[in-house]
């Protein structure tokens, strides 16, 4: 039987109708009530409220993204085998602790709500982030060095993330284009997430965390910054803290998923970049987004076929 591995992505891919494969089923409702206490009401109701811009803030794209994987996995997971390993992009990783059990919805979505805005305090303004795919390491190391950018993540040996203040993500993408990139493409987030910029909510986070119920995960997770397999309180404190300051490393995490097993990935949405991402990388592995799906059931009969 192949290993079921799942995968929690960050910001970026999130719309208004995210939650509309949940609204008839019992167990998600129940983790989306549960939830409402960071919203101040029912999420669905939040979501519907916000005007299209306020989708991509740091806070409400956190907390809506963390509720949506939180609930969807409430409702898949007595129905699915149990995983390998979960493992979750940028403000994902969070998530994936939350799933995996090492936390509770409500204090994982509090701590996402502070991490959120310790990183836009923290943030220079203006800032974010640029896909850049089409390059090597050594280009993109150059670009960065020329650009006063820094590389936040890396996907693939060609595909590469990177942040800083808005000038020198403009310089950046103009030198992409002129080195001819094959992508090049700003994304919808505020903060240059996963560089020094950012030291300090790093610094706060962590405080933030030890001051947490985060416990042992009772299943496997990986951490961020380098792929390695995270089991105890102290090592998740640690790279949680972390992955906000320093580059996120998804190609090793892909890697070790693989390495353990995961013949089998489902990506909790929305979206389903990462998805695609794995697919690019390791091409015999079965891997799909809940998003690629009209209802749940259908996932929970994909995933069933797929381990076998």
């Amino acid at each position: 039987m192949k290993g079921l591995g799942i995968f929690c992505p960050g910001q970026g891919n999130q719309h208004p109708a995210m939650f509309d494969k949940l609204l008839n089923c019992a167990a998600a409702q129940i983790a989306m009530r549960e939830a409402s206490a960071a919203f101040d009401g029912h999420p669905c109701t939040y979501l519907q409220q916000l005007a299209p811009q306020e989708l991509f803030c740091n806070r409400p794209a956190q907390l809506l993204i963390g509720t949506l994987q939180m609930a969807t996995w409430a409702a898949l997971c007595e129905r699915l085998p149990l995983p390998n390993v979960f493992a979750g992009y940028s403000m994902g990783e969070l998530a994936a602790y939350g799933c995996a059990g090492a936390l509770g919805l409500e204090e994982t979505l509090s701590l996402m709500a502070r991490r959120a805005m310790l990183m836009d305090e923290a943030s220079p303004r203006p800032a974010g982030l640029l896909a850049v795919r089409g390059l090597g390491r050594e280009q993109a190391d150059a670009l960065c060095s020329e650009s006063g950018c820094e590389i936040a993540i890396v996907n693939n040996p060609d595909h590469f993330v990177l942040g800083g203040p808005a000038e020198a993500l403009d310089r950046c993408e103009n030198s992409s284009l002129a080195a001819k990139a094959t992508t090049v493409r700003r994304l919808q987030v505020n903060v240059p997430s996963h560089t020094s910029w950012l030291r300090e909510a790093s610094r706060q986070f962590t405080d933030e965390l030890h001051a947490s119920s985060l416990n042992d995960p009772p299943y496997p997770v990986l951490a961020g910054v380098s792929g390695s397999v995270v089991r105890s309180r102290e090592q998740a404190i640690s790279v949680l803290g972390q992955q906000i300051s320093n580059p996120i490393n998804w190609m090793a995490c892909m890697q070790t998923a693989v390495e353990m097993g995961c013949g089998v990935v489902l990506e909790l949405g929305p979206g389903n970049a990462l998805a695609k991402m794995l697919q690019d990388a390791f091409p015999d592995i079965s891997v799909r987004s809940v998003e690629d799906f009209r209802s749940l059931e259908g996932v929970v009969a994909w995933v069933e076929k797929q381990c076998l």
